[in-house]
């Protein structure tokens, strides 16, 4: 379940288009999602805009996420080299710190091996990272599609790279603890994408308001399919706070039921 306190859903819920007013949205959001789901997925973003107070409402949410006994997801996307990425790390991935979650997003496309004190540190803290591989957003076609001189796609490069870090610690029969961000509506052959091996979690935004459904679950991500974490936000939340549970609920049956 994403919690995206977009303007026009803040606007919609009756909630003011502040820090306040993400709060409020986010452990509603929370609140909804426990015992009906198994993880939450907070848009870092919407929070960040509003500058400090923003981030303390951030907190509180992932906080409460966390206390409620779901999986918590940082969407932040964070990357970049040296002890610049660490410090990203540390802030979301030490166990105790402010913004401590059990899973971050990170973005892979200044070399896999910018993130390495980021896996680093979420192996040491049974923690996660997910890493961007493949996206659904058409700018991102040509150089996510880009052949390296090994013959693979960037995205395959990526899922390849990080699958083999994974093998050099699972045991047989064992996901790895790092995954990837794989959009729904991505044609696998067209990305040059191979079913990651081992099998590791698929973070996969999509589901819902682009058009995803359900029950195309199976069929767009065939053997990985047990491993993916389908990710549903606007289509959900446009139906507001009081309605919400029971949506979740109705929802989540819908993607057991495949």
């Amino acid at each position: 379940m994403g919690i995206d306190p977009h303007p026009s859903l803040l606007s919609a819920w009756g909630r003011d288009q502040t820090a306040a007013g993400a709060r409020d949205f986010g452990l509603r959001v929370v609140d909804a999602a426990a015992g009906r789901v198994g993880f939450v997925k907070p848009q870092v973003s919407f929070f960040e805009r509003y500058g400090s107070t923003g981030f303390a409402a951030l907190e509180d949410v992932l906080h409460a996420g966390r206390e409620a006994g779901l999986v918590v997801i940082g969407d932040a996307k964070r990357g970049d080299i040296g002890s610049t990425m660490d410090a990203y790390a540390d802030a979301w991935l030490t166990p105790g710190a402010p913004l401590e979650v059990d899973a971050v997003t990170a973005n892979p496309f200044l070399g896999v091996e910018t993130l390495s004190g980021a896996f680093a540190l979420a192996e040491a803290g049974d923690k996660g990272v997910l890493v961007l591989a493949a996206t659904s957003n058409p700018d991102a076609f040509g150089p996510q599609r880009s052949r390296r001189a090994d013959g693979r796609t960037v995205s395959g490069g990526i899922v390849a790279e990080v699958s083999a870090r994974n093998a050099q610690r699972t045991a047989a029969g064992e996901w790895g603890d790092l995954g990837f961000v794989i959009g729904a509506t991505v044609d696998w052959d067209d990305a040059g994408l191979a079913v990651p091996a081992p099998l590791a979690p698929i973070l996969a935004p999509g589901f819902g308001h682009q058009g995803v459904a359900p029950g195309d679950l199976a069929g767009r991500f065939g053997s990985a399919a047990s491993a993916v974490i389908a990710s549903e936000s606007r289509s959900i939340l446009s139906v507001g706070p009081d309605d919400l549970a029971a949506h979740i609920r109705t929802r989540a049956e819908e993607y057991l039921r495949g």
